[in-house]
């Protein structure tokens, strides 16, 4: 028997997925949340944890403009959720640094960065710092260290506080999560909505669905007529043992967690859904970071881990509807973190088709059947 208990259900219970019912329930919708099982890859439990804005949307300015408007909304999203859950996200946002030991990599992320800021305008401000200057600033960062960008607006949270208080605030106002419902296929209901069948063969009703499964949105996207196929990207991180105050900056790579440990992390591996560390990768971690500060030689290491990265063929986010099944819809990116505060709360107007709704035209899932029939 087919249950409809909500006006929409979204598929997915990670930060993606529980940031858009949040908005959704605060917009006066019934949500229902579907989270698969614990053996899932999942994304946000491996999340680095940034709120970033610098390099993101250099050659694609429609991008460059969404990420900024994520920015400028995170302080009041944290404290609205701080609020409804009760769990501080340990928001710092003063800025971060991307350090370079290559010149010519130095000089390529000027040019990128010169480039957002045409997109953007006077809503970006960076810096380039060589060096010596950098070594004036912070004399602890090494001799290796050609330059740093620095951009004021970024900045970083404790991501499974972020999860868990997303999961706490939507089920404070009214939302239902459904654990270990793994959907398998995706059909019209008769009489209109959608037929969800479950691993264990449960069936549940949906008038409108919102695919936000991350890596496992592939086989459901294709059921639902969209041309987005989601592929892994393998990243590594080293926590250290807690320290004291010991880092004086916020990197993409090096950042101090607010239980006191090293975060370090930044590889990119096209793998497949192998999510296993690597000893060679870890190595190459450790590297950079004692070559950005080498007073972290004697810092231990306590843990190290892989975890997947949901990528588009363009790397970009989608957000569509499906031509082929009106009431479906598509969102799926790699940048959940920083983009929770626009997915809880303009992402409601764009699914229901407000007068408020934010053009997410450029983000369309239609440049993917293009390319493809090109």
């Amino acid at each position: 028997m087919v249950l409809r208990s909500s006006e929409i259900t979204i598929i997915g219970g990670g930060i993606v997925g529980l940031s858009t019912a949040l908005g959704l329930l605060q917009a006066g919708l019934r949500v229902t949340v579907l989270d698969g099982a614990d053996g899932d890859f999942r994304a946000s439990q491996g999340n680095f944890g940034l709120i970033w804005l610098q390099g993101k949307g250099a050659d694609f300015a429609p991008y460059a403009a969404w990420t900024r408007e994520a920015v400028a909304r995170w302080p009041e999203f944290a404290r609205a959720l701080q609020e409804l859950s009760g769990v501080d996200l340990a928001l710092q946002q003063s800025g971060g640094f991307e350090f370079f030991t290559d010149p010519d990599e130095f000089t390529a992320f000027a040019r990128s960065l010169a480039q957002q800021q045409a997109h953007l305008g006077p809503r970006f401000n960076h810096e380039m710092i060589d060096g010596d200057t950098l070594r004036r600033l912070h004399p602890q960062i090494g001799p290796d260290v050609v330059g740093a960008s620095f951009c004021p607006l970024d900045g970083h949270i404790n991501p499974l506080r972020l999860l868990t208080a997303l999961q706490r605030a939507f089920v404070t106002l009214g939302g239902e999560i459904r654990t270990g419902a793994q959907v398998v296929e995706i059909a019209q209901a008769q009489g209109g909505g959608f037929d969800l069948r479950l691993k264990d063969g449960a069936h549940l009703g949906a008038s409108r669905v919102v695919l936000c499964a991350g890596l496992g949105s592939s086989t459901l996207a294709a059921q639902l007529g969209f041309a987005t196929r989601v592929n892994p990207q393998r990243g590594e991180l080293l926590i250290t043992e807690k320290l004291g105050p010991r880092l004086c900056f916020l990197s993409s790579t090096i950042r101090q967690v607010d239980e006191g440990g090293l975060q370090i992390g930044g590889t990119k591996a096209n793998v497949g859904p192998d999510d296993r560390e690597t000893l060679s990768e870890i190595n190459a971690l450790a590297r950079h970071a004692v070559t950005v500060l080498p007073a972290l030689a004697d810092v231990r290491v306590v843990r190290a881990w892989g975890a997947l990265r949901v990528m588009t063929p363009d790397g970009y986010p989608v957000y569509a509807r499906s031509p082929q099944h009106p009431g479906a819809y598509l969102v799926t990116c790699h940048s959940g973190v920083t983009l929770a505060s626009l997915h809880a709360s303009l992402l409601a107007d764009w699914i229901e088709n407000t007068a408020a709704a934010p053009d997410l035209e450029a983000f369309d899932d239609h440049r993917f059947a293009l390319s493809a029939a090109a």
